[in-house]
């Protein structure tokens, strides 16, 4: 049994090598440098072939004019298909009805599900967002959306408690002193970085969102954002010592950039990192062919094929 995790960043473009505007250029992450054989996420650092890992650079521009948006860069990952072009512009940052009926008429949580693979969307999700979609004073983002629309389930906190779900900021703090929900587990990122693992290897496809990237990218403030990817860092450590190579791959791509470049807020049109981990026999045929954000999902349906 092959497994795939899906782990999905905010926001994040390969910028220029500057620790002035970059905080991928400044912060310690060990981690991931040395799944880069010591070079850093940056743009002069793709393509780059790497003992663990396969580092490209992807177009999310798409041809069409505009910086990218979240809703519509989304979409295309997990649709295969090119959504900006579809609608005639890059949109965001939650889907318009366009963009929502394209995702939940085809997307890869469904045809993974008629293909008898299953699948699965591993954050956690508080009590005050189920209220809002509810009530309709919230949307779903796009790979929330994708995922309902295909009958998989969106975690809970109780999901949480029992070890079955990762908060969206890895430790379980920002839902603590943010939402106030106090009975909250805290863990450390190391746990949660093995928790994915651990959850992905019960299935053969799963997701997990880390939107705080391209909060931070909009917010420009450096320190935080290097305490940010520092974070990251220690969570995809523990990934790292979890996963099984030999039993599948972990993929980090975007949608966007933004967080690589903090002298604007707007987003960026840099291209967006795909990181491929695994053992070389299933991650080099895997990223063959990978040139921007439609090349996805067709390439995870090959992976399973």
């Amino acid at each position: 049994m092959k497994h795939f995790l899906f782990l999905f960043l905010d926001g994040v473009g390969l910028g220029e090598d500057d620790p002035q505007t970059n905080p991928f250029a400044r912060a310690a992450m060990p981690a991931l440098q040395h799944l880069l054989d010591g070079k850093r996420l940056v743009r002069d650092d793709a393509p780059l072939q790497g003992g663990r890992a396969t580092l490209l650079a992807l177009d999310a521009n798409l041809g069409v004019s505009g910086l990218p948006q979240s809703a519509t860069g989304q979409a295309t990952l997990i649709n295969g298909k090119n959504v900006p072009a579809a609608i005639g512009n890059h949109y965001g940052p939650k889907p318009n009805p366009q963009v929502a009926e394209i995702v939940s008429t085809d997307n890869l949580f469904k045809t993974l599900n008629r293909r008898g693979l299953s699948a699965a969307f591993l954050n956690a999700f508080p009590p005050g967002y189920f209220e809002g979609i509810a009530s309709g004073r919230r949307l779903y983002g796009t790979l929330a959306l994708a995922a309902s629309r295909a009958g998989v389930p969106l975690r809970t906190m109780e999901d949480l408690q029992q070890g079955q779900a990762v908060s969206a900021d890895f430790n379980g703090a920002g839902l603590r002193e943010r939402l106030g929900l106090k009975d909250v587990p805290l863990i450390s990122f190391d746990e949660a970085g093995r928790r994915l693992a651990r959850l992905a290897a019960a299935h053969d496809f799963s997701l997990f969102e880390y939107w705080l990237t391209d909060y931070a990218g909009h917010s420009q403030d450096m320190q935080a954002a290097c305490r940010l990817l520092e974070e990251f860092d220690q969570a995809l450590a523990g990934l790292l010592a979890e996963w099984d190579d030999d039993q599948g791959l972990v993929l980090l791509v975007s949608d966007h950039g933004n967080l690589e470049d903090l002298s604007t807020r707007r987003h960026t049109a840099n291209p967006v990192p795909c990181l491929v981990i695994g053992a070389p026999h299933l991650r080099q045929p895997f990223a063959a062919g990978l040139n921007d954000l439609t090349d996805i999902a067709p390439a995870i349906l090959r992976f399973f094929s």
